[in-house]
């Protein structure tokens, strides 16, 4: 029989890049709300919102109000793209942020319109700032498995992108299955190298549901020695820059799941899915997740 973890903890990302990229504006309150009761359920690490150009995610332009008025409750991360968005999101009262950068070139020229190289030789001050000043810093790998101009990507590459943010000292590390095409001994293999190659280093894998195969992954991922995800309540997400992307996986399958499997996630399944109802009337797709379909029939 295969190891697995005795607990797992689980980085909420619903509130962010689960609604950044939906259709219908969802109201600052509801997103407050549905903040709250996601941390009434027991999850205490959880994206919040992005400071992002309305622009471009017009769903992120009330980032200030959501960071002024939650509840401050565990560790609650910002997506910061560049040096405006970090002094913003400082002005704000935020502690915790996150930076991303694609592995794949023709994806970050598509998301940011920079390659690569110029994202990193930006973001390198800017980080070293953060950690300086004593704030925790997550690094996003976008496009780790595959991107969806460029195809698969090289895992080497993927290694020394992750690598870098590791040598300033980053505090962790999101890799991501960003268009839902890595199959499980895909994640297996990466997930095993990453955590060989950084033991020290917060290690959390994140996947999306595009072919139905992100627990199949997760499990995967677990037996590689990994104990930290990235889910989405109601499997709301996807990316704006990633066509063909559906959304996360879903937070009540997974933690059902690892429940099942007798892992510890410390987090109320009955209280999850009661979070996901208050978001769900104002979001323009169904939420029709396993758990929450079974909750929905009772």
């Amino acid at each position: 029989m295969f190891s697995l973890p005795n607990k797992v903890t689980i980085i909420e990302v619903g509130p962010r890049d689960g609604l950044q990229n939906e259709k219908n504006e969802v109201p600052t309150d509801i997103k407050l709300s549905f903040i709250e009761k996601l941390q009434q359920a027991g999850i205490e690490e959880m994206e919040i919102t992005s400071f992002v150009s309305p622009k471009w995610v017009p769903q992120m332009k009330d980032a200030n109000d959501i960071v002024t008025q939650v509840k401050k409750m565990g560790r609650q991360l910002v997506l910061t793209p560049n040096n405006k968005g970090v002094e913003l999101a400082k002005q704000s009262g935020a502690q915790s942020f996150a930076v991303f950068v694609g592995v794949s070139n023709s994806f970050n020229k598509n998301n940011i319109n920079k390659t690569t190289k110029e994202s990193m030789d930006e973001l390198r001050p800017i980080v070293g700032k953060l950690l300086q000043d004593g704030h925790f810093v997550r690094a996003c790998i976008s496009t780790a498995f595959y991107c969806p101009y460029e195809g698969k990507m090289k895992s080497s590459d993927t290694l020394a992108l992750c690598k870098e943010f590791v040598s300033w000292g980053v505090n962790e590390l999101s890799v991501a299955d960003t268009i839902g095409m890595a199959n499980p001994q895909e994640s297996y293999e990466l997930f095993t190298a990453l955590k060989k190659e950084f033991p020290v280093t917060l290690i959390t894998a994140h996947f999306h549901d595009t072919r139905k195969m992100g627990i199949a992954n997760i499990l995967a991922t677990l037996q590689a020695g990994i104990n930290r995800f990235d889910t989405s309540a109601g499997g709301l997400g996807g990316c704006p820059f990633a066509p063909g992307a559906t959304g996360n996986v879903a937070t009540e399958d997974v933690v059902n799941m690892l429940h099942q499997m007798g892992i510890r996630t410390n987090i109320d399944l009955n209280s999850l899915l009661k979070a996901v109802e208050v978001v769900e009337p104002y979001v323009s797709r169904p939420i029709d997740t396993g758990m929450y379909k079974l909750f929905k029939s009772k």
